[in-house]
């Protein structure tokens, strides 16, 4: 619903034309190019989770960790909320490793290192990129206005006794979650590795993101577009739509128009972008669960004993 109240208002305010008029002539060798360019992408994030994993003495094996990755993905654009895939990777990692409570935190540590990452690198664009000092220094003194400092402790008197609660009686899913942090994300040993696999799966996105604007026709400057995108994809970090959508259509226009370009070519190239991720999710469909699949199982999956490849609710797996 979040993403057709969002994108119905983008289409009254920008007017269906002025986004068709800032697609020109389709480049399908960036189309590749940024299809391709997905693969190393869930070849990181599977390898992010393996170690996450690991840490937290989950053993994940190679061929299971990218087909529930693939299979995350793919659910991630179809159901709402942009987050059922990696909450059903969570659930049948705890069931099949009977560590329900590890295994949720695997994979919310290893989501929380992929969008620190964003954010570290979002922070960095914006304060080092010429094309947003300008911008920084206005966006900075309309901080002091009564209305900013009012929104403000508003979130401030209502996130503190949330947060006090939730340390006070966490969830199941997240209690020991600060030692497995430890273990999983800071530790000395292992967080340069969850942070340089996190910002070269960040740039993955980015480098997508500069294909699908140089498939619809988009000319602008390379570091122009790599200093926009950051922003953009911080937008889909909130779970209230589909796959994105609307959010980050909306977050492009405003980047746009705040850089001083027009805001429907940065709606268009969002839309590029969302299509070419849905294309590029859609081998995860090949890991839905099917009843053909549990029927050649049989009752103990492909008939394999301890150790060996089993077949569960449709995805096939490793006994660990």
């Amino acid at each position: 619903m979040a993403s057709l109240l969002l994108l119905g208002g983008l289409w009254v305010w920008l007017e269906p034309g002025e986004v068709v008029d800032a697609v020109g002539p389709l480049a399908p060798g960036w189309m590749l190019l940024a299809l391709a360019l997905t693969l190393p992408q869930v070849l990181l994030s599977a390898w992010r989770w393996r170690l996450t994993s690991s840490r937290l003495g989950l053993p994940l094996g190679w061929g299971r960790a990218l087909r529930e990755y693939y299979l995350a993905l793919f659910l991630n654009q179809v159901l709402p909320g942009g987050v059922a895939g990696d909450a059903a990777r969570a659930w049948r990692h705890s069931r099949d490793s009977g560590r329900r409570g590890s295994a949720w935190r695997a994979v919310i540590i290893e989501r929380a290192s992929g969008q620190l990452a964003l954010l570290l690198l979002t922070l960095l664009v914006v304060a080092l990129s010429p094309l947003w000092q300008g911008l920084l220094g206005e966006a900075l003194a309309s901080l002091s206005s009564p209305l900013v400092l009012g929104v403000a402790s508003l979130l401030v008197l209502l996130g503190v006794p949330v947060t006090r609660r939730l340390l006070r009686r966490p969830p199941v899913a997240l209690a020991g979650l600060g030692g497995d942090l430890r273990r999983s994300l800071l530790a000395s040993s292992v967080w340069p590795r969850q942070l340089a696999g996190s910002l070269l799966v960040v740039l993955s996105y980015a480098l997508v993101f500069v294909c699908a604007a140089r498939t619809i026709g988009v000319t602008l400057p390379l570091g122009t577009l790599l200093a926009l995108v950051p922003p953009v994809l911080m937008a889909m970090v909130i779970p209230l739509s589909f796959a994105g959508w609307g959010l980050r259509e909306g977050a492009a226009a405003l980047v746009w128009g705040l850089a001083g370009l027009a805001p429907a070519e940065g709606v268009a190239v969002s839309m590029a972008y969302g299509l070419l991720v849905l294309v590029a999710s859609l081998p995860g469909a090949l890991c839905l669960p099917g009843p053909s699949r549990r029927a050649a199982a049989g009752p103990s999956g492909d008939g394999s004993g301890p150790g060996e490849v089993q077949v569960e609710d449709g995805v096939v797996a490793a006994a660990e």
